[in-house]
């Protein structure tokens, strides 16, 4: 039995994996997933070289094998050395002149037809002894995900051949592997990716010492331009979620133009890179407040600005996995998350929606989405309307996908080696319909209720952080005194509504400045929305799911959770009605 890999070869974590799975003699497939696309470092006369992952299998994985077959859908078969390649062609022949066909001239274009010829040809030179890798690329396309009843018969076949292989004790005696490459391993086969002769090793994206060392060499070859504020830690660190190939393409666009890389350019590049990368599943959060601009909800901006401490002074093992920011409609839950994000020192992004209508794209995108999230650690995820986005165990009618959703991010959740590095704001109004699987401790465990403003002084503040917000200018003290007079129990979005409609008036008008006739008159035509039913229902779901009895008006505080639960239930009934 042949090493795997040059004695010489210093193999990436993943590599080394694979290769302690082979030698167990227990395995001869393996589906290679996740960054599949990117450069991989190769060790080779003392130097290290970044080559594609095809050449770093060929040349260096299976750099002793005695034939390195590649083959994907669109280009074919294809040979590491001519000499494999005038091998297989004399064994083609053979097998041209045995069955009487024309393979030798033109092999079939259907996968399954190739598959075939591929099985006669490793099953002999299986028998000479021959030490053999053959790798298949964009395996999704070979064998995609599905139910076998509605795969064609050309995919069914081919997903027979990958499973007998999977299951050959031939195969396990002799010196051979066979690699099945696809970038997400939920578009590949269940059968085979849950088959108990095939092993799955992730590829990841590089993290922040393999950027660096990356990034180094790189910069030795072709060092940044004059005036470039980003040294190679920074850049390293920066990078975090990037690709090789990306940070490679970002260095390489400042020195062929001779432009400074700056860390302002790094920063809006690589939101726009991460975008493309997630598919636009993810998006950057931007803020250009902070939890001083929120008013009111005292106890609940504590609590954030805690674990804004708690991460600049690096404990981040002190935090919660994640939050629950639940409240009625029109409390500013958005806005409360997103002034969290402008008080921290890390990234922040919001998850979209990420289903699809086609088979298997679903779990798909979220695979890609929660890859990245690791690789960009530490970082904030905020999940809008979390209730109806990320779906339950119960959910029906689609084939299992809502299952499969659920269970890939309640695992991702629940993994405590992220606590700190990966933190969730799961924001609803309606916190009841969320599964208890994620709003559990050990997931989203900090529930941070919020409610409408009550007293004089919560609507003073809730005031000024909307004048502050929208930049507008009351012109006295008395403007502020008459809104408040005048404006009952709006609710914040409430309040920048009449807010923004005053400064229409005055700008339609060619005012310099707002006055109390403006605020008057868009007071006075304002109809707040009116869902009595709907709003009592949501503040008392939010009164049951918070976490914190701080965070409570003095009015729900010592109410009888009993009657509350009671009557929350009866306002759910009627607003089903």
């Amino acid at each position: 039995m042949s090493t795997t890999t040059p004695a010489s070869t210093q193999m990436p974590d993943w590599a080394q994996s694979l290769s302690e799975k082979y030698y167990s003699r227990t395995l001869s497939v393996f589906v290679l997933y996740g960054s599949v696309k990117d450069l991989v470092p190769l060790e080779r006369g003392g130097s290290t070289d970044y080559v594609p992952l095809l050449a770093f299998l060929q040349q260096g994985l299976f750099g002793r094998r005695d034939l390195v077959l590649t083959y994907d859908r669109g280009g074919g078969l294809s040979f590491a050395r001519p000499d494999m390649q005038a091998d297989f062609r004399n064994a083609l022949s053979g097998y041209d002149s045995f069955h009487q066909t024309n393979y030798s001239q033109c092999l079939p274009r259907n996968p399954d037809g190739v598959l075939n010829i591929l099985d006669n040809y490793l099953r002999l030179r299986i028998a000479d002894g021959k030490k053999i890798a053959l790798i298949i690329d964009f395996a999704e396309t070979i064998a995609p995900a599905g139910d076998v009843s509605g795969m064609s018969a050309e995919d069914r076949n081919a997903l027979v051949i990958l499973k007998r292989w999977a299951q050959n004790p031939e195969f396990l005696r002799a010196d051979i592997t066979i690699c099945l490459i696809a970038e997400n391993q939920i578009e590949l086969n269940q059968g085979i990716v849950q088959s108990p002769g095939v092993a799955s090793v992730q590829i990841p994206l590089p993290d922040e010492g393999e950027r660096l060392q990356f990034i180094r060499a790189q910069l030795a070859a072709a060092p940044l331009p004059p005036g470039s504020d980003v040294t190679d830690t920074a850049l390293a660190n920066l990078g975090a979620g990037l690709k090789r190939l990306q940070l490679q393409s970002l260095t390489s666009h400042a020195v062929q133009n001779q432009r400074p890389l700056t860390t302002k350019f790094l920063t809006q590049r690589k939101k726009e890179l991460i975008e493309a990368e997630s598919g636009g599943l993810l998006e950057f959060v931007q803020s250009r407040f902070d939890l001083s601009m929120v008013a009111g909800q005292e106890q609940a901006k504590k609590k954030l600005q805690n674990a804004a401490a708690a991460i600049r002074s690096g404990h981040t093992d002190v935090l919660p996995m994640g939050y629950v920011i639940c409240g009625p409609v029109g409390t500013g839950k958005t806005f409360l998350t997103t002034c969290f994000a402008g008080e921290i020192g890390v990234p922040v992004v919001m998850l979209k929606n990420f289903r699809s209508m086609w088979q298997g794209v679903t779990e798909g995108n979220l695979e890609r989405v929660l890859n990245l999230l690791r690789a960009m650690c530490p970082i904030a995820v905020m999940v809008d309307e979390a209730d109806a986005q990320l779906g339950n165990r119960s959910m029906s009618g689609d084939s299992g996908v809502s299952n499969r959703v659920f269970a890939q991010i309640a695992q991702f959740m629940g993994n405590t080696e992220l606590r700190g590095k990966v933190i969730w704001f799961l924001l609803t109004s309606r916190p009841d319909l969320l599964p208890v699987d994620l709003k559990r401790q050990g997931r989203a465990e900090e529930h941070i209720a919020l409610f409408y403003p009550e007293t004089t002084e919560e609507r003073l503040a809730m005031l000024r952080a909307m004048l502050k917000k929208t930049c507008i200018n009351l012109p006295s003290p008395d403007a502020e005194k008459f809104f408040l007079e005048h404006s009952g129990d709006l609710s914040g979005a409430d309040i920048e509504a009449v807010l923004i409609r005053a400064r229409m008036k005055s700008v339609l008008e060619n005012d310099a400045v707002m006055d109390v006739d403006d605020l008057k008159s868009a007071l006075d035509d304002f109809i707040p929305p009116s869902y009595p039913t709907e709003i009592e229902m949501q503040s008392l779901v939010a009164v049951l799911e918070c976490t914190s009895r701080s965070l409570l008006p003095a009015k729900y505080r010592e109410m009888d959770r009993a009657e509350v639960a009671r009557r929350a239930k009866e306002l759910a009934l009627l607003s089903r009605e």
